[in-house]
């Protein structure tokens, strides 16, 4: 399964962490285009000085352990779309021509599902999909969610629960499902 990426599930750092994680047992392919990755550089400034420092160099990071995610939509197909927002048609463009089965996004409104539908697109939260995915492979999910706990814990110094810090994520019904 192809699933495009939307900038606000890239950042934060945890959510998108566990995303990769899971996708790096094989369990979906990750999309995104150039554009997305510069809305999540321009995101991480409310961060203060040096978030943008920090995406860029994750950025960076992120295009070599994932060197064919990468989507450049063709000239004009763009045109052809409508979303809500405009702002976010690159988004649909990127997940079309990257022949995508799936665009994850906290933006459910922008991405309304009759047009997803028409392109062949379904769309997601990422709790959502990674619930479904929990549910078809439970080890995996649950390896990948530990992983990305392990170096919260490596980096702050403190134990970092797993519920708490899914949710805080952006995940909580994994959380819930991961605690026991």
């Amino acid at each position: 399964m192809k699933v495009l990426i939307d900038a606000c599930v890239l950042f934060p750092t945890v959510l998108r962490e566990v995303m990769l994680a899971v996708a790096e047992s094989g369990l979906f392919t990750p999309l995104w285009s150039d554009r997305v990755l510069e809305e999540w550089a321009r995101a991480a400034r409310k961060l203060g000085p040096l978030g943008e420092v920090q995406a860029r160099g994750d950025i960076a990071i992120l295009r070599s352990r994932w060197p064919d995610a990468r989507i450049a939509p063709p000239a004009g197909l763009e045109a052809r779309l409508w979303l809500p927002d405009p702002n976010d048609i690159h988004v649909l463009a990127a997940a079309i021509a990257g022949n995508a089965d799936l665009i994850v996004t906290f933006n459910a409104a922008d991405f309304p599902r009759n047009i997803l539908t028409e392109e062949g697109l379904a769309r997601s939260d990422p709790d959502g999909l990674l619930m479904q995915l929990w549910a078809d492979h439970p080890d995996a999910v649950r390896a990948a969610a530990e992983r990305v706990r392990a170096e919260a814990t490596r980096l702050s110094g403190t134990d970092q629960d797993m519920r708490k810090l899914l949710k805080k994520a952006g995940l909580p019904r994994l959380g819930k499902a991961l605690a026991h």
